[in-house]
Formats: structure tokens, C-alpha cells, sequence
């Protein structure tokens, strides 16, 4: 079972900053999760929340007014790939498209803009990988209507009545299925694997946790402490 780094190694340094994303490949993490927004120059940063600790929107900012710990996506692709590795690394980008959000756009324009550069970036080199995720399936849409080739998740909190989640996904054409990990039962993860689905299941930082999940099949887990679910999994 993969280990990807949930914005990075988040317990060891700042979310979504590029240290917290050089210690999670330096604790040997398989991959990180990390969260996008884009600014009022329509620059991709990597920020969880709509705004700053301060109340200013991202989207009403510039890039170069944003603090300094603030990366670029770019920036954290380039920190995250090694040429000279021959370690598959995975960038899991997820796309925040809330509708109660200043940044929401229902023309997915940050979609349209990670899969830009995403494509520029070329999935597979460097012994990368890239998967685009989202809580909302119509950025996901938007992603495979620019390039079906770019692997997309739609990420969820309950799952209610896994056959009806695993068809809706599938006949959209996503890859993978990133399910709460208090949602996440064997059935949804033999259903999913039926019908050619990854389960990635976030954010589990408990090493029983880790392991139960690994037991029943779960493919990846999305974890802020990368270098204790490789303890666990280790001792599975």
C-alpha cells in the first residue's frame, strides 16, 4: 500500500509548504497530497483554506503579495521530482471548488489550468505520476474533457451505498475513488477494484488504522505522518 504524504509531511513542518514537502520525500514517502487556488493573476499556489489566517481571499491577491511560505504548484512539482530517482513519486493536486468559496468558479478555470500544467509537465517523467482530485465531480469533468489521459479521483466523505458511488464514477471516467477514511469498508474497496477503481482513503494517521486498511486492500492512505503509516505497514 502506498504512503502519500497529506500536504506534505504535515506534522513534522507547516502544511502545504515546500519543507513540509521535502521532508515527506525525505521520510520516503511514495507521494504527496497537496491542495490548489489560484490568485487574482491567476498564478496555481498550494493553500488549503480560501483565505489567509489574516481574512484576505486568495483569489483577491496577487502571487507576490501572498506570505512567503505560500509555493507555487509549479514550485512544489519541481521540489517533488527527481530525474536522477528511479522511485516513482506520486503529486496527488486537489482542486478546492466549494460553492461557498470566493475563489468558486463553475467554469473550472483552475481545472483547465492545472491540466495546462500538468500536460507541460508530461505525466510518467521523471518517474512521476500525477492524479487531480476533488470533491467536486464536475472539475474532475472539466480535467478529462481537456485531456482523458491526466488520472482523476473524486474524493468523498460518506459512502452510502457503494455500487451507486463506484458506477457514478466510473461512468465518468475517473481513475480512483478517495473515500473519508471512517467511510471505508471492504465492500467499497472490493467494488471499486471490480470495476478497475483505486481506493485511496484519507486522512488516517492511526498505525491500527493504517494497517485495518491495508488489510482490507486499500490501495493508498493519505496520512500527515508518512514515516509512522511506513512503520505500521512495515509491520503488517
Amino acid at each position: 500500500m502506498r504512503v502519500i504524504a497529506h500536504r506534505g509531511a504535515s506534522k513534522a513542518e507547516r502544511e502545504n509548504t515546500l519543507e513540509a514537502f521535502r521532508v515527506a520525500v525525505a521520510l520516503n514517502a511514495d507521494g504527496v497530497e497537496l491542495d490548489v487556488r489560484r490568485t487574482a493573476n491567476d498564478v496555481l499556489v498550494v493553500h488549503h483554506d480560501a483565505h489567509l489566517a489574516d481574512g484576505r481571499a486568495i483569489i483577491d491577491l496577487h502571487d507576490d503579495e501572498l506570505p512567503d511560505w505560500v509555493p507555487t504548484l509549479a514550485e512544489v512539482m519541481d521540489v517533488c521530482r527527481d530525474p536522477a530517482s528511479e522511485r516513482e513519486f506520486v503529486i496527488n493536486i486537489e482542486i478546492k471548488s466549494a460553492p461557498n468559496d470566493p475563489d468558486y468558479d463553475a467554469e473550472h478555470q483552475v481545472s483547465a489550468a492545472v491540466a495546462g500544467l500538468v500536460m507541460g509537465w508530461g505525466i510518467g517523467e521523471h518517474h512521476g505520476e500525477v492524479i487531480v482530485s476533488s470533491f467536486d465531480i464536475e472539475a474532475l469533468n472539466r480535467i478529462r474533457a481537456i485531456d482523458p489521459g491526466i488520472p482523476t479521483a473524486y474524493l468523498t466523505f460518506e459512502v452510502l451505498a457503494p455500487e451507486l458511488l463506484v458506477n457514478r464514477v466510473v461512468a465518468a471516467g475517473h481513475s480512483a475513488i478517495h473515500p473519508y477514511f471512517a467511510s471505508t469498508s471492504k465492500a467499497l474497496v472490493d467494488t471499486a477494484h471490480a470495476a478497475g477503481l483505486e481506493v485511496n482513503v484519507w486522512t488516517v494517521n492511526e498505525p491500527d488504522q493504517i494497517a485495518q486498511l491495508a488489510a482490507i486492500g486499500a490501495d493508498a492512505v493519505i496520512t500527515d505522518v508518512p514515516d509512522i503509516a511506513r512503520e505500521a505497514l512495515s509491520k503488517g
